[in-house]
């Protein structure tokens, strides 16, 4: 299904003290341990204050509105629990697609098809990278003291070659919480995007 024009659209604990904990870091892809969600803007506080309740409207609006393969499909992405995952387990490269979800009853959820995203440790922690697609996404991983983690993140658009930093374009910002399912399965769900009333963008192996 496609709307029209629309465009394709740090871990538990605290920093280790020791030499032999920061061993075991260096080791593998780390994720960062930085200040989430106390660094981001007003705005994206806001939001991701919301989360739960703004999930859960947007679910019940689709349950009601969309048709029944997109909710069989949509009820396949949201299967499985937020679960510890190690962070050698979620680098690597992924298939990821995108699930967009509108207030709208005549096209209530767009389901895209696979492009290319990439999870590596680019020394501040994991990072994710959204390689193809005309609406691309960029950010860090951050350890929120649960089994989801926090994500800050920005956005490019068509053909900019580049993916801006977060906090460098406000209008680009994205904030959301990442679910590891599995080595093979994660969903990043963003709450009141700036193209959608709430995002999922899903990862698959």
């Amino acid at each position: 299904m496609t709307r029209g024009n629309v465009p394709n659209p740090p871990w538990r604990g605290p920093l280790a003290a020791t030499l032999a904990a920061l061993a075991v870091v260096a080791a593998s892809p780390a994720q960062a341990d930085g200040p989430f969600p106390d660094m981001l803007t007003s705005a994206d506080r806001d939001r991701l204050s919301m989360f739960d309740p703004i999930r859960r409207d947007i679910l019940a609006y689709v349950g009601q509105h969309a048709s029944r393969l997109d909710r069989e499909e949509l009820n396949h992405v949201l299967s499985g629990s937020a679960t510890d995952l190690a962070p050698a387990d979620m680098a690597g490269d992924w298939r990821c697609r995108s699930i967009q979800m509108w207030r709208d009853p005549g096209l209530p959820i767009v389901i895209y098809g696979d492009f290319r995203c990439r999870i590596t440790d680019d020394g501040a922690g994991l990072r994710l990278e959204k390689l193809t697609g005309s609406q691309r996404t960029g950010g860090t991983f951050y350890d929120v003291g649960e089994t989801r983690l926090g994500y800050a993140g920005a956005q490019a658009l068509g053909n900019e070659k580049t993916i801006p930093r977060y906090g460098a374009k406000r209008e680009r910002n994205q904030a959301g919480y990442l679910m590891p399912i599995s080595r093979d399965r994660m969903r990043l769900e963003f709450p009141r995007p700036t193209n959608a009333e709430f995002e999922i963008l899903e990862l698959r192996r």
